[in-house]
């Protein structure tokens, strides 16, 4: 297709979002495309300057266009819902390019950088990011330049903030990657014991280190945790609820972003307001 490189995403991210029922949270909406499109693990792990994956990059662009031609609804943060626009269409490549050219002509498209990837075929490559976005990644560099201990001590107060009790972070050399442990109370008379690890990493989380994390808390705790700043690779999530095994919870870096937002730890949350023109009308 020519043009930008994340038009090859607007028709798989409407699909996607068809197949799980009108509407998704971003991470999953964006793993989806990833695999149905079967794109290669060693190409999701490019990154651009910014330290996000060029591949989810690109998906977000296509989400963006998306919205502003009015197939996505973005009012609800964190959600990918079609409208009754999106969920009605059947998009060709001819409709694809014009949705771009529209969409182009409508605003000056901010915080990107544009490069030319071959003379040839001039298409262009973008970077894009909202303000939102930016802040994730702000917070997220912010919480991997933590020392390891540091990580292992947000890590414990994170945990308290979901509901843990007891949380003490245990970590020391020759406890196999066993980094702390807490109590999560069902009810008064059930509860589970946790262990968790924590890993401050910018890379991927892979199937193996989940396997040693489940063989090192085996008949120690009913419950196991991985949290990180970095990913989880695809095979890595299958091996956490892989059958016949206790299944591990992972927490990865965007997942950490959101759970440090809904409990405000060390954010100070501010109030931006939007023009409501409809308002003004009557005015005129």
């Amino acid at each position: 297709m020519k043009g930008p490189q994340f038009l090859i995403y607007i028709n798989p991210v409407v699909k996607t979002l068809k197949d799980m029922g009108g509407a998704g949270v971003t991470s999953e909406v964006i793993d989806s495309v990833i695999e149905k499109l079967k794109i290669p693990e060693s190409e999701v792990e490019q990154t651009i300057p910014s330290g996000q994956s060029r591949v989810k990059n690109r998906i977000q662009w296509a989400r963006m266009y998306l919205t502003k031609a009015g197939y996505i609804d973005s009012k609800v943060r964190g959600t990918w819902k079609l409208t009754d626009k999106g969920l009605g269409s059947n998009l060709s490549e001819k409709d694809v390019m014009e949705l771009y050219k529209t969409v182009q002509a409508s605003f000056s498209v901010k915080n990107s950088t544009v490069k030319k990837t071959s003379p040839e075929n001039k298409i262009m490559e973008e970077e894009y990011s909202t303000e939102e976005e930016e802040h994730s990644y702000n917070l997220l560099s912010v919480i991997q330049s933590l020392s390891p201990d540091g990580f292992e001590r947000i890590c414990k107060r994170l945990l308290t903030e979901c509901g843990f009790q007891n949380v003490q972070v245990t970590g020391k050399s020759g406890d196999n990657g066993i980094d702390g442990i807490g109590l999560l109370e069902i009810n008064d008379l059930v509860s589970f014991k946790v262990l968790f690890q924590c890993k401050r990493y910018k890379e991927s989380v892979g199937p193996g280190q989940v396997r040693d994390f489940r063989g090192a808390m085996q008949g120690r705790a009913d419950k196991g945790i991985i949290l990180t700043t970095g990913r989880f690779t695809k095979e890595a999530r299958n091996e956490a609820i892989r059958d016949g095994v206790p299944p591990i919870e992972l927490v990865d870096g965007e997942k950490l972003v959101d759970l440090f937002e809904k409990f405000e730890l060390g954010l100070k949350p501010k109030t931006v307001y939007d023009i409501d023109s409809a308002f003004f009308e009557e005015f005129k």
